[in-house]
């Protein structure tokens, strides 16, 4: 090499030791890797950006401002070089340092080095180096089958969401097991929920590990097999098949495919609403692959159900549902109370068996109700619901079904953007405006509202203070309802407030808020606070007071 060659290739080993030095100096490794026994090391990988004067060390992930990073010099390698005589030489630089360390929990059984060179060619990436501690490997294998025996298959007790995240990518690591035994896998995964069932929020926790380790294998080790893969930070992978791809034994058990096919229902049934395209696409990508179980799939839904779940027919409906499509097919063929309850219970059935929340309905009736809000969407979803509303034998179901149905950041799948309502909403709404004894559930329900991307709940609102208006019953709901409204609701309810009882009612529902939740409650009827404080300071005792009670509630002050 060259002088310059020379004062490059220092340049990268100097990044490079200030990366290892760094590390050395951490003094949270030993407590890092005590919180189990499934993570035997820190870090598994390095990666090398140089650009002559901008040359950059750091895990992987760290990624980098192109713009901001270009650099003023020109490179002093050309491609050949750079694989022929720096790679050998990084090779040599990096070793030095992982042997001091191999045995140490700073690294992994595994560590690799992948480098981005600015050449004269353009730039090149590649793997620098890809190394395997053998006795460290041996020693992560050992722990992952003891804690398969003891916590799992064994095991009767909640596990650590920490453990689902370790083995969950041990299990779908090829340089652990090269053949995934896909059956037991999928078998663990399902033990693991099984055994977290209880615990509602450690169970989302669980399966968003699953689902996380099942996508990355799917799109960086599975799919690649035989797809060409266009990937964008700023839209979904572009899958494109190799024309050499061949896909053998494709539909017989315990084949990888079964694991793509598993994520795919897994994302369908647990993730959010906006992430389900991806399960969708690896189903079709699986068809693509020669899956007449994929196919089967996207035409009639997943393998999840019986099909007496998800297909009902008798003199009264049909009912027919697709969990990939997140679809429900209702044919009403008699408009009456008994066609509708089938119905009701026939989707209640299938959300506690974990059909996708984030649903819709298509609907063949003759009924054409709707809700008396302004706004809703005009989708069958809406439809199917207020039909069923005007039966008020089946208001209690319908209760029923709203309490299982509703669930934070899902919508149903036929509206959008400011038409979003979450599941359960039809049912909500139409029983609050009916009668008092749902006040409950609308307190409930709006608890759960995320009102950054629902904007509906003040259309109710303000149909449910037309309605109710405050009284010892409703004044608890509608507080509820208005701790989560937007600025844009206006509601027309100040003269109903002359009346002091009335006024009192709602002090007494705000004044034990936070200061911030208060000024969101009282916005919708007064504005701005300074418009509340200019109606104290005309007031007469003992409005008055209860005026600067709302006041102080808000944090405001005359």
């Amino acid at each position: 090499m060259n002088s310059r060659q020379e004062e490059a290739l220092e340049e990268m080993k100097a990044a490079i030791y200030e990366w290892f030095d760094e590390q050395e100096k951490r003094k949270d490794v030993e407590d890092a890797v005590k919180r189990t026994t499934l993570q035997i090391g820190i870090f598994n990988d390095m990666e090398l950006d140089y650009r002559p004067g901008r040359t950059i060390v750091d895990s992987s992930g760290f990624g980098g401002n192109d713009a901001g990073r270009k650099s003023m010099k020109a490179s002093p390698f050309t491609r050949e070089q750079v694989l022929h005589e720096v790679q050998p030489r990084l090779v040599d630089i990096v070793k030095e340092r992982l042997n001091k360390l191999k045995t140490q929990v700073l690294i992994d059984y595994r560590f690799t080095l992948q480098g981005s060179f600015a050449t004269t060619d353009g730039p090149v990436k590649l793997t620098v180096l890809d190394v395997v501690y053998e006795e460290k490997k041996q020693q992560l294998l050992e722990r992952v089958a003891s804690y398969i025996e003891n916590k799992l298959e064994k095991g009767v007790y909640p596990t650590k969401p920490l453990e689902t995240f370790f083995l969950t990518r041990h299990m779908l690591d090829p340089n652990l097991f090269p053949v995934p035994d896909v059956g037991r896998t999928i078998a663990l995964f399902d033990r693991i929920q099984e055994l977290n069932k209880e615990r509602t929020q450690a169970l989302r926790e669980h399966r968003g590990d699953i689902i996380r380790a099942l996508k990355h294998w799917a799109e960086d080790i599975f799919l690649p097999r035989y797809y060409d893969v266009t990937r964008s930070e700023y839209r979904t992978n572009e899958y494109t098949i190799k024309p050499d791809a061949v896909l053998t034994h494709v539909d017989e058990p315990n084949q990888p495919i079964d694991l793509l096919l598993y994520g795919a229902v897994m994302i369908l049934r647990y993730e959010p609403n906006y992430s389900k395209d991806k399960g969708k696409t690896f189903l079709e990508l699986a068809k693509q692959l020669g899956s007449g179980r994929a196919g089967r799939m996207l035409k009639e839904g997943s393998d999840s159900f019986a099909p007496e779940d998800v297909h009902l027919r008798d003199e009264l409906v049909e009912c027919k549902a697709n969990d990939v499509f997140s679809t429900m097919t209702i044919v009403i063929r008699q408009e009456e109370a008994g066609a509708y309850e089938r119905a009701i219970v026939f989707i209640l059935s299938l959300l506690r068996k974990g059909f996708p929340k984030s649903y819709k309905i298509k609907l063949k009736s003759s009924m054409r109700e709707a809700l008396p809000i302004k706004g809703l969407a005009k989708s069958d979803t809406h439809r199917f619901f207020a039909n069923a509303l005007a039966y008020t034998e089946l208001h209690p179901l319908l209760e029923e079904y709203a309490r299982e149905a509703m669930e934070q950041f899902e919508w149903y799948e036929d509206t959008e953007s400011e038409k979003s309502v979450m599941p359960g909403s039809y049912a909500v709404f139409g029983l609050g405006l009916t009668d008092e004894r749902y006040f409950p559930l609308v307190e409930a329900y709006m608890a759960l509202v995320d009102e950054e991307h629902q904007l509906m709940q003040d259309k109710f609102t303000t149909v449910f203070a037309e309605t109710h208006g405050i009284t010892e019953r409703s004044v608890s709901a509608l507080v509820a309802c208005l701790r989560c409204s937007h600025d844009s609701l206006k509601l027309k309810i100040q003269p109903e407030l002359e009346n002091e009882d009335k006024l009192a009612l709602l002090v007494q529902h705000v004044e034990d808020l936070p200061d911030y939740e208060a000024e969101r409650v009282l916005y919708p009827i007064w504005g701005k606070t300074e418009k509340l404080a200019a109606s104290a300071r005309k007031a007469q005792e003992p409005r008055k007071e209860l005026l600067l009670r709302l006041l102080k509630a808000a944090g405001q002050e005359i």
